[in-house]
């Protein structure tokens, strides 16, 4: 119950809901027991049990509610059947059909209001979950599978929804129905009334056994629910690799193990809750059989009045209706509880990149970059060793190195989606830890190997830092990147839908696209991470040509692969197994007969 106390904290903007549907099933608790009581005079007229002559009690108090009660309605009954007997059965069918239809209305409202709190708390909980996922540090998720991120933002925040929140209804509605009908029955008949509240219980225990090992079943299908979905996104990212080697069936056979353990698991699931339906209805029945045959007797030793008993059948029968919801809703917290534990997993996960307090606000780049005595390891595994370096304002390093030298965690660092271990970087003398994230991403502009696009139109895409840029920046921009003359015969020109991942375009093409929301971000520090290595010859001129646009009075970090694109850089940095071992121009460079000169003459460059 720990998760459903968490999850019931986002319902406290919509609490007025809440109050709404208490008010509205006290009603409907209310009128839904007195449909039954008003069921006592139609058996008086139908069984015509009231041939004595009546006259209009006097009230005495509340401990002598019962008999006031009793007395008023044969008073009145008889008092109208004397005149007109038929009248008098019209009269109690049509009070009994206004109080049902009042317990319904009041039943439908409290289902109206439910409805804002339930949809309200789960649009809050997937809001939570897009912004801690879109927050978390991007070491999170090299640990976590895509889809089973997916699954707990989908189908466990559903789970949440359906299992969990319906239980807010039943613990105010089913309890106050129990409540009303009892108090009822004990005006009825105490006796009848102790019989029935000996049974629940034991119901109730035997009906909660069934349910014990629920949750961990639940789990199980909810993990493996999200290692097939996350199976399928691989698949559907890497489409053209499964058939280029002919391993369609492999893939078949691993996303049918993982059905066939979802499917065992499911079934068992099931199996497990299907077996709560019957077994309550029997319980049901059987407390209901004995009630009649205890009842029975009762009235045939003049204990208690025939139409009374019917009208007390119909009270107890309301009373093990939502005895046997609240215990099937049992099986919704156990349910319930597993995905809420999966979706509050995400939720409590702490950020280690996060804003000091009173961090730094960078407005504008002015001095330098330094990393000092650098050093960084992915768990284990060092990649960065007592590595120190200086780029000043407009000036353009390259690192260059065989890979796993450390170059792309250099991006990685700069822009803090990863943090050092040891050693420092600071931006204009201020340790980037201590600068707010938002600022410091700010100065940067970043373009990377992969062209990461999202299924939109190229104006979005390009426009991503800035959803206010008009169309005429977005056409100037893509100028810049050597890319408006393909926008440009595109149907619809920037407002062209590009795909999902932008696979309605080349490669070039796509690349240019990233150069040109680099370009509209017009941040002063530019992070080029091999931005041109996956291209062919005519693209990648195009591609250098855009980048060297985009260069001009910037500073410029440029991660490459291919030498020919940094020789005009102002240093070039090569790296070895996380290490600096030669640094200086291209000229330089070469002169020194090293690594960096042997690297050039591998590419055919010298």
């Amino acid at each position: 119950m720990n998760y459903f106390k968490e999850i019931l904290q986002y319902a406290r903007p919509y609490r007025r809901y809440g109050v709404l549907n208490i008010i509205c099933n006290i009603f409907y608790a209310l009128f839904g027991t007195l449909s039954f009581v008003a069921l006592v005079p139609v058996m008086k007229v139908l069984f015509q049990t009231t041939e004595d002559e009546y006259v209009k009690p006097e009230w005495q108090g509340i401990t002598q509610a019962k008999d006031y009660l009793e007395d008023y309605v044969n008073w009145y009954v008889t008092d109208v059947m004397n005149e007109d007997q038929e009248m008098a059965l019209v009269m109690m069918i049509g009070l009994v059909l206004i109080l049902f239809l009042l317990k319904n209305l009041f039943g439908y409202l409290g289902m109206y209001f439910i409805t804002f709190l339930r949809n309200g708390v789960m649009r809050d909980i997937r809001n939570a979950l897009y912004h801690k996922i879109v927050n978390l540090p991007i070491s999170y998720f090299s640990e976590k599978r895509k889809g089973d991120v997916i699954a707990r933002a989908t189908s466990d925040a559903q789970e949440v929804q359906t299992s969990f929140l319906s239980i807010l209804e039943l613990i105010v509605k089913e309890p106050l129905n129990i409540l009303f009908a009892l108090a009822a029955m004990l005006i009825f008949s105490v006796k009848l009334t102790i019989f029935v509240l000996v049974f629940i219980p034991v119901s109730g225990f035997i009906i909660s056994l069934i349910g014990k090992r629920l949750k961990k079943q639940s789990d199980k299908v909810q993990r493996e629910q999200g290692f097939f979905l996350s199976l399928l996104e691989e698949t559907l990212g890497g489409l053209k690799v499964i058939k280029g080697f002919n391993a369609e069936r492999r893939m078949e056979d691993t996303f049918q193990d993982s059905t066939q353990r979802y499917y065992n698991f499911a079934n068992k699931l099931e199996l497990r809750k299907g077996l709560a339906s019957p077994v309550s209805e029997f319980l049901g029945i059987l407390v209901i059989g004995t009630l009649l045959w205890f009842g029975g007797t009762m009235v045939f030793e003049g204990n208690i009045d025939g139409a009374i008993f019917i009208s007390f059948m119909g009270l107890a029968y309301g009373i093990l209706t939502p005895a046997k919801a609240i215990s099937k809703a049992s099986y919704g917290v156990k349910q319930g509880n597993a995905a809420a534990e999966r979706v509050l997993q995400i939720l409590h996960t702490e950020n280690h990149i996060k804003d000091k307090d009173n961090a730094v606000e960078v407005s504008a780049f002015a001095k330098a970059v330094q990393f000092n005595n650098l050093s960084f390891a992915y768990e284990d595994e060092e990649v960065l060793k007592d590595f120190s370096l200086e780029i000043p304002k407009g000036s353009t390093v390259a690192l260059v190195g065989q890979s796993g030298s450390g170059k792309s965690t250099i991006a990685n660092l700069v822009t803090r989606f990863y943090d050092v271990s040891k050693g420092s970087i600071s931006i204009d003398g201020h340790d980037i830890k201590d600068v707010s994230l938002k600022s410091l991403r700010n100065q940067m502009a970043l373009v990377t190997q992969d062209s990461i696009l999202f299924n939109d139109t190229v104006a979005v895409n390009v426009a991503l830092s800035n959803k206010n840029a008009t169309d005429e920046e977005v056409i100037e921009a893509l100028k810049i990147a050597n890319a408006w003359e393909f926008v440009s015969q595109l149907p619809q020109g920037i407002h062209t839908n590009i795909g999902d991942s932008g696979n309605k375009l080349s490669g070039g093409q796509k690349q240019r696209l990233s150069i040109a929301r680099a370009v509209l971000k017009n941040a002063p520090i530019l992070i080029l991470d091999e931005a041109t290595s996956a291209l062919d010859t005519e693209s990648e001129r195009l591609v250098q040509e855009a980048l060297e646009n985009v260069m001009k009075n910037r500073t410029s970090i440029v991660i490459a692969h291919r030498l020919s694109t940094i020789q005009k850089a102002d240093k070039i940095v090569v790296m070895s197994k996380g290490k600096i071992v030669e640094q200086g121009t291209h000229e330089e460079l070469i002169a020194l007969q090293g690594i960096y000169n042997n690297l050039v003459n591998m590419q055919s460059l010298a």
